[in-house]
């Protein structure tokens, strides 16, 4: 005999401690069956286990979003995140969005293997732009773009995968008939540059790494580099930040703009400069044409000596001043009693 969807919830209510509105207990209740019988875990559930009930629960688009909606009041009400927020569910609940967002994607995608990866510094801003083009290409929201942190993205079996700080995964998987996603070669050249800099963070060198395009060995990273941003700001001269920082949501969101509309400002190349034509190189401090006065030393000590002559009495004028200001000051409080 079947357990009545409202007892069995109910049950399950008691054996969890969850606290279930009376107006989501049908939806939770269908979704907890489902987990029950798929072995899946009810909560927190994953984006990725909500997209498939979903899929597995056909209905009307009104219907669907009632059901998630269910599902999620009851996640952040015991303190989990909402899975139901994450793109897989954006994209089941609203395919005409998901169709849009592929078409976008696929944009994205041409214009990032459009970029330079050499030059100075068009192949670094190339490099970073390329990556941020790919990473806006899975549907991730600026917001958690900009809060990426290096450790947040791996490879995984010819797949770029990005993790956000509230745990969802957004991915590129491989074209149908290819063992490797073009993002992951977007992906290894700016970690390369990256890489480059954990090892010789100086500009100019990157900037000849970036035309002479030396092998750079990647290691892994140490817990502190993987905290850091994943895409960073480059000023006009190929400068990153000295302490790493991210770019904001808006920055972000203007780059991809441009470069959909085919505004991006073409960045001019930089001459290299190389140690020998470094402005602060010793040779270009000293001219030895330049002629020293022979009485240069005479005449600093004369008039060292002028100056103590001259100054000799200044300290008792500035007890004169001073005595003077203490007597208008005592005039002037004297005239606010009388007043």
């Amino acid at each position: 005999m079947s357990t009545p969807i409202g007892r069995h919830d109910a049950s399950l209510e008691d054996a969890l401690g969850l606290r279930v509105p009376a107006r989501y207990r049908h939806d939770w209740a269908l979704f907890a069956d489902w987990c029950t019988a798929t072995d899946q875990r009810t909560i927190p559930t994953t984006p990725d286990a909500l997209a498939l009930f979903l899929h597995e629960h056909p209905a009307a688009p009104a219907t669907q979003r009632r059901r998630v909606s269910a599902i999620n009041s009851v996640h952040t009400r015991h303190g989990h995140p909402a899975p139901g927020r994450s793109e897989t569910v954006r994209r089941r609940l609203d395919t005409a969005r998901a169709a849009r967002l592929d078409r976008l994607a696929q944009l994205l995608l041409q214009r990032a293997g459009e970029l330079p990866t050499t030059g100075w510094p068009s192949g670094l801003v190339g490099r970073r732009d390329a990556l941020l083009l790919v990473l806006a290409a899975t549907g991730m929201p600026f917001a958690r773009l900009a809060r990426l942190r290096r450790g947040d993205v791996r490879l995984d079996a010819g797949t770029l995968v990005a993790t956000t700080t509230d745990g969802e995964q957004f991915c590129l998987p491989p074209e149908s008939g290819t063992g490797e996603s073009p993002a992951v070669g977007v992906y290894r050249r700016w970690a390369e540059i990256q890489a480059f800099l954990d090892q010789y963070p100086n500009t100019d060198l990157l900037a000849q790494h970036l035309t002479d395009l030396a092998e750079v060995g990647q290691v892994a990273l140490t817990d502190r580099q993987a905290r850091h941003p994943l895409l960073t700001p480059i000023d006009r001269w190929g400068h990153l930040p000295l302490i790493p920082q991210p770019m904001s949501a808006q920055s972000l969101a203007a780059i991809v703009r441009d470069h959909l509309a085919g505004q991006v400002r073409v960045r001019a190349s930089l001459p290299l400069r190389k140690p020998g034509d470094r402005d602060d190189a010793p040779h270009a401090r000293l001219d030895p044409e330049i002629a020293l006065d022979p009485h240069y030393y005479e005449r600093g000590i004369a008039a060292r000596r002028h100056a103590q002559e001259s100054l000799h009495d200044l300290a008792h004028v500035l007890d004169t001043i001073e005595n003077q200001a203490d007597h208008l000051l005592e005039e002037l409080l004297a005239l606010f009693d009388i007043l």
